[in-house]
């Protein structure tokens, strides 16, 4: 009788890198296949280290875990919260077993991606280049652009997909399960994120504000994670503060007779509802703080690091 074994478990960390607005989040969470990360049209949405935890069994039956670190766009920095969260993006990188870069073959902001290229030419990680929105692009430019970026770092892999779609990224989740090591989970099987519920929330509200308002509102808003508290009967009551620098933007999100934080308030309470599987009460006020980007209880509360 000849004995079967178990394949060994394997887990490892991915690093999604890429100028603002590539499709990071989207990517995410196509690859753990629920909302994790917050998605906006709006370039610098994710601040912080969002991480999104996929799974996925290998051929031969191995269980892998992947940790997906959904690092902010990297940029060039000018304020306070600018370097916090480059540096954010590149200790997401660190120690990471692969470091996949995900590029927008449309906008391609080469402004930024270059930097990132120079970057990437010099750093030890396994590199997989990712060229998004095939489903938009033209097939001759896509590859000239592949082979061009090949030529500059030495990618292991390219991998032409749609983040919006899903088309390609099966192909491309099964090449980084192969490439995570053996060795246990570092999560349980049923965790999708490690942010924490009052941090999810809080970037839930602020992706409402920034698509109910696009341009109305600058990108200088924060959403303050206030009080999150489970009631008796199982639903969760959420306080939020949010933050911006001028009294006329407080009177944008307000609305008149605060229609518009209403609709804020009721679109991010419906989509809590559904990713905590639960009634949601939410209860939104906004403030007006000059220089909250100064304040470093704001950054630690929306889980970036202090930088000088």
């Amino acid at each position: 009788m000849t004995e079967t074994t178990t394949p060994s478990t394997r887990c490892g960390v991915v690093a999604v890198l890429g100028a603002p607005n590539a499709g990071k989040s989207t990517l995410v969470n196509q690859l753990v296949g629920q909302k994790v990360a917050i998605t906006s049209a709006k370039a610098q949405t994710t601040r912080a280290r969002m991480l999104g935890i996929a799974l996925h069994d290998l051929a031969d039956g191995a269980p892998v875990q992947m940790i997906l670190v959904d690092t902010p766009g990297i940029f060039a920095p000018r304020r306070r919260l600018d370097r916090a969260m480059v540096n954010a993006a590149w200790e997401g990188a660190e120690s990471a077993d692969a470091v996949l870069l995900l590029v927008d073959p449309i906008k391609q902001r080469r402004h930024e991606l270059e930097p990132l290229l120079e970057t990437l030419a010099t750093r030890p990680e396994r590199k997989i280049l990712v060229l998004n929105k095939v489903d938009r692009a033209k097939k001759e430019p896509l590859l000239a652009l592949a082979q061009e970026l090949t030529g500059k770092v030495a990618f292991e892999e390219v991998f032409f997909v749609s983040a919006l779609t899903g088309e390609g990224v099966p192909e491309m989740k099964e090449t980084l399960a192969r490439a995570m090591p053996e060795g246990p989970w570092m999560y349980p099987e049923d965790q999708v994120s490690d942010a924490s519920e009052r941090l999810l929330a809080a970037e839930i509200t602020r992706e409402q504000l920034y698509q109910q308002l696009h341009e109305e509102l600058p990108y200088d808003s924060a959403v303050r994670p206030e009080k999150y508290e489970v009631r008796p009967d199982g639903s969760v009551e959420i306080h939020q503060q949010i933050v911006v620098t001028r009294d006329n933007q407080r009177a944008i999100v307000l609305g008149k007779g605060g229609a518009r934080i209403k609709a804020i308030g009721e679109a991010a309470r419906k989509e809590l509802a559904e990713v905590l599987g639960v009634k949601v009460h939410l209860f939104l006020h906004v403030k007006v703080s000059e220089n909250w980007a100064e304040d470093r209880e704001i950054f630690e509360e929306i889980g970036l690091d202090w930088v000088r």
